[in-house]
Formats: structure tokens, C-alpha cells, sequence
């Protein structure tokens, strides 16, 4: 008896759309077709294009683990000093030449070095960021775990739950209300400083679109190690702030805050935004790259609390990667679609998934906002006009 489930039929096709479709389908696999395209000189440079895509994704993993030698190797950091020849990095790599300037060149043809000379190397226009920005770096040597799930996408597809990745999430525990372990604190710190060092990006993106001078006070939820609350302090010196996370979050959030002189202007609450009565005074509330994190359930919770503890006329911006932002399929959903599952908790949401959960929590004049870098973080405006009625949904008091 075969153990494969029993395959449904194919549906039929409902209109002229999917009979259609079905027709380029049958075009496109005719190898025929195909070879008459190679040939024309008005569709060969298609043909080219697609076959070029189509080896750019067979060949991603080697790409990625390009990239991830020279970030070990801390090519970038050195090469932005000055160019160095193959020797020299050798050298240092404790790599055969013969074998290192594979890497090398192939770092070159992804545009993440470049050749100054014979046998030397430089800074490629891809490279360039990495050089400066360390949370990129940090994200490439975190992904090595993300790809090791990866070696077989079937087995995580099928169980989410036995990825490594899943030992970097500190929060899963504070997911529902039964009691369980608390992680320990240097899996908080580990996660935390990871998506501390990585939030330079969503932090301009939030600075250079929206105006929070026309706020009083502002509360940042899940704010983990207090970065965004320290950037919006030292750019707004009237804004009050304040800061919440879980408790080993929160106290490494409050060190952070003292070491940069600015205890007096935010204040940091430890607690559970699932679980726990957000501190009210706020007319601004941010969430930065949270609800991704969280399954709807949890994210329904959270944005009901947000709302009740905003006074009329308060708003909450939510910030974090988003699904078809441009309202088509793009190259980073895989990434995140893939890194979601095997954090082991949320998903990637569209826009209007988003929009739909901030309208049902009460929000209204929900509206995204214009950025520059959607890939980090897409922008969303909500504004609580009316206060609910109690048995309107459910609050995070009643969970």
C-alpha cells in the first residue's frame, strides 16, 4: 500500500484566464517552441534573460556561502583600508592562494570585490556596505544557521520545530499562557543584540517618514535592546519615551539607555505585551518588527491592547518586512517566508493582511506610508478615533 495521500484532480479550468494561462503553459515547455526562440533574433535575448535567472537561483546557495567566507574572513572591513593582494589575504586566511582566489574571483563576479590590479583586490560596489555596516555582516553569519535548516526545505516544511533556528528565539515561551521554562538570559541577549545591530536600516526608514515632532510621548512595544527609543530621544529632545520587553530584555534595554545619558528621558517597563497591561500615557505607540514575529491570534491580542491603551486621537505605526508590497510577489518574500518558519513563530504579511488586523483591533484611516527601502521594513499608520465598547473584541486582559 503506497504511503503517498491520494492526489485530488486537477481542478477544472474556470474561464477564459486559466484557459489561457494554460495555453502560454503548453507554449513555454514545447521544446520546439523553445528551440525556435533560441534562434530568433527577436526572442533569443529572452531566452537568454531566463536562462540566466534560472542559474542565478540553482546557484544562490554557492553565492551565499561566497559571501559568508568573505565575511569570516573580514575581507571587507580589511579591504576598505586599503587593496590587498591574493599573498596577503592568504596569508592572514591561513588558505592555500591557488584555493582562496576562487573565493576571491567569485566575490568578484558578484560584484562584492573588485580586481585593482594583477593578483590584487578591492572593495566591489556590493561589498561597499558590508564594509560599513556591521549588522549585514552579523545577519550573513546568522543566516549560516537559517541554510543549514535549509539542506532539506521538505523536512522543515514538515517540521518546523526541529530547526536550529528555532534555538535562537528567546520568546516562544511567552507565546501563550501556559507556564513553561524561561529561556535563559543569554539567549535573550543573543537575539537581542543580533536585532539590535541589525535595525540601522528600519531605523532611518522610520526617521525619514513620519514626523514625530507632533507627538508627546511615545511608547515602543517589544522595543528589544532600546536602539529605535535612543535614536527617536537623541533626534527629538522633546519627546518623553518610553520603552517595553520582557524583563531580561528590559534590563539590558535600561543599561543601554544609562550608558548613553538618557535614563531621564526614557523610561523602560518590563513585561509581556501578550499578557501583561501596556502602560498608558503614550499618543504615539510603535511596534518595530514584531507582528511578523507572532501568529495572528497573538498579533490580534497585541493590536486590541495597543488600542486601549492609546487616548483618542493616538496612532500606532507599525514597521516590519512585508509580502507583496508593491502588490506583487518579490524576491525577499522567500527569505522571510523561510526565516519566519523556522524561527518557529509568525509569518510574513501583505499590507493589507496588516491593514485588515489593524482595522479589526479598532485602528481607522489606516494608511501606509511612503519609504525608500521596503525590503526593510513597509510602514503602516493607523489612528484610534473612538474607544470600543468592552465586549468588542478581546483585550490582553481577558486572555
Amino acid at each position: 500500500m503506497s504511503a503517498l495521500q491520494p492526489v485530488t484532480p486537477p481542478a477544472a479550468a474556470s474561464g477564459w484566464g486559466d484557459r489561457w494561462a494554460q495555453q502560454v503553459d503548453r507554449w513555454m515547455t514545447s521544446p520546439a517552441l523553445g528551440r525556435w526562440a533560441g534562434r530568433s533574433v527577436f526572442t533569443r535575448w529572452l531566452v537568454k534573460r531566463r536562462s540566466k535567472q534560472l542559474f542565478d537561483l540553482m546557484a544562490g546557495f554557492v553565492h551565499s556561502q561566497v559571501l559568508l567566507g568573505c565575511v569570516r574572513l573580514q575581507l571587507f572591513e580589511r579591504l576598505a583600508e586599503r587593496p590587498h593582494s591574493l599573498d596577503e589575504i592568504a596569508a592572514g586566511a591561513r588558505v592555500p592562494a591557488a584555493h582562496l582566489q576562487r573565493l576571491l574571483d567569485s566575490a568578484v563576479a558578484l560584484q562584492l570585490l573588485e580586481r585593482r590590479g594583477i593578483r590584487r583586490y578591492g572593495l566591489g560596489p556590493l561589498g561597499a556596505p558590508l564594509a560599513v555596516h556591521a549588522g549585514i555582516r552579523d545577519m550573513v553569519e546568522h543566516n549560516a544557521t537559517l541554510y543549514r535548516d535549509l539542506h532539506d526545505p521538505l523536512a522543515l516544511l514538515r517540521d518546523p520545530d526541529g530547526a536550529q533556528m528555532h534555538a535562537w528565539w528567546p520568546y516562544t515561551d511567552h507565546q501563550d499562557g501556559r507556564a513553561q521554562a524561561p529561556a535563559p538570559t543569554a539567549q535573550f541577549e543573543r537575539y537581542s543584540a543580533l536585532m539590535a545591530s541589525s535595525q540601522r536600516f528600519v531605523i532611518d526608514e522610520l526617521l525619514d517618514s513620519h514626523d514625530f515632532s507632533r507627538h508627546r510621548t511615545v511608547l515602543d512595544v517589544g522595543g528589544g535592546l532600546g536602539g529605535w527609543v535612543c535614536a527617536l530621544a537623541r533626534r527629538y529632545p522633546a519627546l518623553s519615551l518610553m520603552h517595553l520587553d520582557l524583563p531580561p530584555v528590559s534590563q539590558l534595554a535600561r543599561q543601554r539607555v544609562q550608558a548613553q545619558g538618557l535614563a531621564g528621558r526614557i523610561e523602560c517597563h518590563p513585561g509581556s505585551f501578550l499578557h501583561d497591561t501596556l502602560p498608558r500615557g503614550a499618543d504615539l505607540i510603535t511596534l518595530v518588527r514584531v507582528a511578523h514575529d507572532h501568529p495572528d491570534a497573538a498579533v490580534r491580542r497585541l493590536l486590541r491592547a495597543i488600542h486601549d491603551a492609546l487616548p483618542v486621537g493616538g496612532e500606532l505605526l507599525l514597521a516590519e518586512p512585508m509580502a507583496e508590497v508593491d502588490g506583487q510577489p518579490a524576491t525577499p518574500d522567500p527569505y522571510f517566508h523561510f526565516y519566519l518558519l523556522a524561527m518557529g513563530s509568525g509569518r510574513l504579511r501583505t499590507p493589507t493582511e496588516l491593514m485588515q488586523l489593524m482595522t479589526e483591533a479598532g485602528f481607522e484611516q489606516v494608511r501606509r506610508l511612503p519609504g525608500h527601502q521596503p525590503v526593510h521594513a513597509a510602514l503602516l499608520l493607523g489612528q484610534k478615533t473612538r474607544c470600543l465598547p468592552l465586549d468588542a473584541g478581546t483585550s490582553v486582559n481577558k486572555e
